[in-house]
């Protein structure tokens, strides 16, 4: 493996251990095992490197996550059954990486002063959308649902884990909802 290849190494696994803003050129030079003036030679600055390596982590992630949610037989289900086996997997995978879902949201929070960043992450905000509608079997429009949903769910087990909603509940919640939509009816009406 050459220094590159190191230091990008490095620098993801300080992004997770560290986050975004604490890493230094010296964690990632430390990390990779080579020295400082690698970090320019191959990368230009630390920012860049760091980039690249969230860059290729979310890729990396994202394929991953991709795999692990579509199931063939989720076609065979009925349309809630469905539901709740993805969301269950969606829940997984946060629970069996919760660094790398911890390290998405600090970036998102610094993305007004990551403008190099901002404008990736929001064509990647785009495809995510259009993945989780084609994953759900919905309209185009219902992807922008599902990803609030998404980043509620994955907060809600990022700050309490093995607490959050699982999706058998998140189902419910939304029938519930739904009903109330069709109805007009106010749960505060049937009080």
């Amino acid at each position: 493996m050459g220094n590159k290849e190191k230091l990008l190494d490095g620098a993801l696994q300080c992004l997770l251990d560290k986050g975004y803003a604490r890493t230094t050129a010296r964690d990632v030079a430390s990390a990779a095992g080579v020295s400082l003036a690698a970090i320019g030679y191959h990368f230009g600055t630390t920012d860049a490197l760091l980039n690249a390596a969230l860059d290729q982590a979310m890729e990396t992630w994202g394929t991953a996550l991709e795999t692990a949610l579509r199931d063939d037989g989720d076609a065979a289900l009925d349309p809630r059954t469905r539901f709740v086996a993805i969301w269950t997997r969606i829940i997984a995978s946060v629970e069996a990486q919760p660094a790398l879902w911890k390290l998405q949201f600090e970036v998102v929070a610094q993305l007004a002063v990551l403008p190099e960043l901002h404008e990736r992450w929001q064509h990647s905000l785009t495809a995510a959308q259009e993945g989780l509608a084609e994953l759900f079997g919905g309209s185009p429009g219902t992807g922008a649902l599902y990803q609030a949903l998404l980043t509620g769910v994955v907060v809600q087990h990022l700050v309490a884990p093995g607490r959050g909603v699982d999706g058998s509940a998140l189902a419910a919640a939304l029938q519930e909802v739904a009903a109330r939509i069709r109805t007009g009816e106010d749960a505060a009406e049937r009080v």
